[in-house]
């Protein structure tokens, strides 16, 4: 045989197929700026049938063009590289070259040395890699000051403004890039067409130093460790022509210029683009913003990230970013000082229309108003199409709402067949009134358009309870409706702030809802630049806003999320790039250390204590537990989780100090808050806190009884606020009341999720009561039960990702059956157990190359325990767990597995 037909014999037997591959985490990024880029693929075996399957060995190769990747790769060929799959491995190749794009493809070979098929081509592009490149000017609206507005009205007559410039090409192109960011918001053109599906871009940072923040209701001095300005590369080659060109920026306001309780603004809109065109004959030319480029005003009237937006389409200029326009009225724009932020290629998700919903009805009231029902609680906006009204005529959109919603304002140009949406805020409704149509409203006129963060699903959860589904369907829609910008917020609608606290304590649950790997990739950073490097301390929020109140559970996320970040996607780089704050902030929490040994902070030092800057516990039903408690709680986690990052990077001196520390905080805490008398630390989830922490022999056993007391002296209901309600149903469950949990969780009365439910919600809300916003996720945290618990999924800190994890579900009464899955770093994992007449199913599934710990419970011998027919220990993959004498525990080889349990 031919060696090139015994290597096609090869390829095809390969049990192996390459797919998804990403660039820092991103399909096809269009601006990158970090010089070894983190490059990712999922391997799946084309024979599930095959157990043990990995991979063995990889073959990366990068060229800059799909020609050369095909042929010879100019830029980077990794040969055969012996090596299991990994979460990601760093380029290797030649230096990168700003503003090029590189075509990258992967095989890889599998257990029996057997080569895939190569990976459908990929590609990323470079951004501007040094501050030097940036050639081009901010420039904003000559009727703008430098400053932003003072006050929330102040810019009713400041339309959003168009920027705009044309440029002549007499050459063929090669390629065009474009690299642009506008302040707040902005939306590019280039000849007459929108650039890109993205909406309210760039990313929101902590854009640049802001005066007077420490006149706020939390005196913070704007001196944070770092300031960024994201800006988004586009791909525009197919956009240009030989001729006359026009390129064209409209500019929102966004979080840059907005004034608010709890908000500061940095200054007036501004925008920055340079683009880099390469012909085929090899020459360059660059076109960027600078005083060459004219401005003119909108029909964007007003718009305000919390007021709403104003347009009137008597104003509009359809050609505005051709070549060809011939409006009058266009004036020099302004040069603009630079944000002191850094410029950095956006790497978290652009936000983008997701979903449309078509309403599920429509109650005329009179007088041209309508009622219209969507179904479901989202954010985003309403798009009207099929206007036709008299020139002036004014259409409004109402956003029904418990919370604050802006104004949204359409003033007609009589042209017949009008449309509109909202272009630079995005509202929170389940219902919307519109005033002022002609004629009948029918559904063809009017969609929802669900806008958030482009984050996809990344795992799926189901029962036969119908009321936890729900409970997971409210929350996850939560969840989305407060992800914008590469934020999460508190909620969509009154602060629309990025509170640390409410995002690490449902950062668990979010990591296994959906691929955050981008998202949190970016916002964490937001929260390591915040700290004030001349005490270590970390604001409410990231970015900062100078109203946004919490405490110590708040900048905890600077311990928490990177390690809970690296447990769950293995990214290493993001402890490396945390440590240095996560032990500084262990530092500045040292400070507040009582002579107890425990932990009370009173912010701001040397002044009288902000409640704002202190809390401890917040939204609780019933009783508060005591903060000194909840501080000393937090101060203990952050120094486990930082002593657990200490070891993964191998500063065992560092790990070794910090164990002995949480040791002593865990003594003291028990010295300070136990009471021996009554068995317990107190109420309001005080136990709870105590048990994570970890508690021997006789003491466990009261302060479990205290806690079940508690409970039942509230119905068993829930009796937790946001940070106790993270814990309290795993708690439950690691102490023999799984069915407790389960029980808490069924409640349709009050405190519950589903007592929100029984009134109608399709979100969660803030408070158990129904005070405040109705869109809160927080109190999410605790719903990993239904993975690590319910499922009984949970991963290996040893071997992170999910390269190795357990499975040991807990199968309460009255439910019959429950399944998950999980897409990790190395592919899709599942649990899935239901009841049967003669005791229970588990089924399993192993992505390739990880492997995995099965615990069923209640086994009494091992022979009533098959897999797929066979006696389980004779079944392949399987194997007797030789960590634990236990009965029923295997370990398996990837794969997919059905055990059938006898009862």
């Amino acid at each position: 045989m031919a060696l090139s037909a015994f290597y096609a014999v090869c390829v095809r037997a390969a049990n192996l197929t390459v797919g998804h591959l990403l660039c820092e985490y991103q399909d096809n990024p269009g601006a990158v700026d970090a010089t070894s880029p983190r490059l990712g693929w999922s391997v799946v075996a084309r024979n599930a049938a095959v157990r043990g399957e990995r991979q063995t060995a990889y073959q990366v190769c990068v060229a800059t063009s799909l020609r050369l990747l095909k042929g010879k790769p100019d830029v980077w060929d990794s040969g055969r590289t012996t090596a299991e799959a990994a979460p990601y491995i760093e380029y290797g190749g030649a230096p990168l070259r700003t503003a090029t794009t590189y075509y990258w493809r992967v095989r890889v070979w599998d257990k029996d040395g057997k080569a895939s098929a190569w990976s459908a081509p990929a590609k990323w592009t470079m951004g501007i890699l040094t501050p030097s490149e940036w050639k081009a000017q901010w420039i904003g609206a000559p009727w703008d000051g430098e400053a932003a507005r003072q006050t929330a009205d102040s810019c009713t007559l400041c339309p959003a403004p168009l920027l705009r410039k044309t440029f002549r090409i007499g050459k063929k192109v090669a390629s065009a890039k474009a690299f642009v960011s506008g302040l707040g918001y902005f939306e590019l053109y280039v000849n007459g067409r929108n650039v890109s599906d993205d909406v309210l871009s760039p990313n929101q940072t902590n854009y640049s130093h802001r005066d007077g923040l420490d006149d706020k209701v939390i005196p913070i001095l704007s001196d944070f460790s770092r300031y960024r300005v994201m800006y988004v590369g586009y791909d525009i080659t197919s956009l240009l022509r030989t001729g006359d060109n026009a390129v064209g920026c409209i500019l929102g306001n966004g979080f840059f210029n907005s004034v608010k309780h709890w908000v500061a603004g940095f200054g007036s809109p501004r925008f920055i683009g340079q683009i880099e065109i390469t012909y085929t004959d090899g020459t360059h030319q660059t076109i960027v913003s600078d005083q060459s480029w004219q401005a003119h005003e909108s029909a964007i009237r007003f718009n305000d990230i919390y007021g709403g937006e104003i347009y009137d389409a008597s104003r509009a200029m359809p050609g505005w970013a051709t070549a060809h326009d011939t409006s009058a009225g266009w004036r020099p724009v302004a040069l603009r000082q630079a944000p002191t932020g850094a410029m950095k290629a956006q790497d978290g998700p652009a936000d983008r229309v997701v979903r449309r919903i078509e309403p599920v009805s429509i109650r005329p009231m009179g007088d041209g108003r309508y009622e219209v029902d969507f179904g479901e609680e989202v954010s985003g906006w309403v798009r009207l199409s099929g206007i036709d009204a008299q020139r002036g005529d004014t259409l409004m959109v109402a956003y029904e709402s418990e919370s604050p919603n802006g104004r949204s304002v359409y003033v007609a140009d009589g042209s017949g067949d009008e449309s509109y949406a909202t272009r630079f805020t995005w509202y929170v409704f389940r219902k919307a009134i519109v005033s002022g149509w002609h004629g009948q409203l029918e559904a063809r006129n009017l969609r929802a358009e669900v806008v958030h963060s482009a984050v996809e699903r990344a795992s799926t959860f189901e029962c036969s309870n119908d009321l936890l589904n729900k409970i997971y369907d409210i929350w996850l829609r939560t969840q989305l409706d407060n992800m914008h910008g590469s934020v999460a917020s508190d909620c969509p609608h009154r602060e629309r702030s990025a509170y640390t606290g409410d995002g690490q304590v449902s950062s668990v649950m979010v990591m296994h809802s959906l691929d955050t790997r981008s998202f949190y990739g970016k916002w964490i950073h937001d929260m390591l630049d915040a700290q004030l490097p001349a005490t270590g301390y970390v604001p409410n929020a990231a970015p900062w806003q100078p109203a946004c109140g919490g405490g110590v559970p708040w900048g905890a996320a600077v311990n928490i999320m990177p390690w809970e970040y690296y447990l769950h996607y293995g990214d290493k780089r993001m402890l490396a790039d945390s440590y240095d704050v996560m032990m500084r902030h262990l530092d500045y929490m040292a400070t507040w250390r009582t002579p107890d040994g425990t932990m009370r902070s009173e912010e701001p030092r040397g002044g009288e204590k902000n409640y704002w800057m202190n809390l401890g516990e917040w939204c609780q039903p019933f009783e508060m537990p005591d903060d000194e408690l909840v501080h000393t709680f937090y101060w203990w986690r952050c120094t486990q989780l930082t002593a657990k990052a200490a070891r993964a990077l191998g500063r065992d001196a560092d790990a070794a100090r910090l164990e002995q520390q949480c040791a002593d905080i865990r003594a003291a805490f028990i010295r300070k808050f136990y009471d021996a008398q009554k068995g317990s630390f107190g109420r309001g989830g005080s136990d709870v806190f105590a048990l994570v922490m970890g508690l021997d022999g006789d003491m466990r056993q009261r302060v479990v009884q205290s806690l079940r007391d508690e409970i039942a002296s509230h119905d068993n209901h829930l009796m937790t606020g946001i940070f106790g309600t993270q814990f309290l149903f795993e708690t439950l469950a690691h102490n023999g009341l799984n069915d407790l949990a389960y029980e808490m969780l069924s409640k349709t009365t009050y405190p519950s999720y589903g007592h929100w439910i029984a009134q109608g919600s399709t979100t969660t809300w803030e408070r158990w009561d129904g005070k405040d916003s109705h869109n809160h996720p927080m109190f999410g945290g605790g719903l990993v039960w239904f993975y690590r618990s319910l499922c009984g999924v949970n991963a290996d800190e040893a071997t992170p990702a999910y390269k190795h994890f357990t499975v040991s579900p807990l199968m309460p009464r009255g439910l019959d059956h429950a399944s998950c899955s999980l897409d990790t770093p190395y592919g899709q994992l599942s649990s899935a157990w239901s009841r049967t007449a003669t005791g229970y199913e588990l089924r399993v599934k192993v992505p390739v190359g990880c492997s995995a710990t099965v615990a069923l419970p209640d086994v009494k011998a091992s022979s009533a325990v098959r897999e797929s027919g066979v006696e389980a220990l004779k079944a392949r993959g399987v194997a007797a767990d030789g960590a634990s004498a236990a009965v029923g525990r295997y370990t398996l080889q990837s794969g997919e597995y059905r055990f059938e349990v006898t009862l």
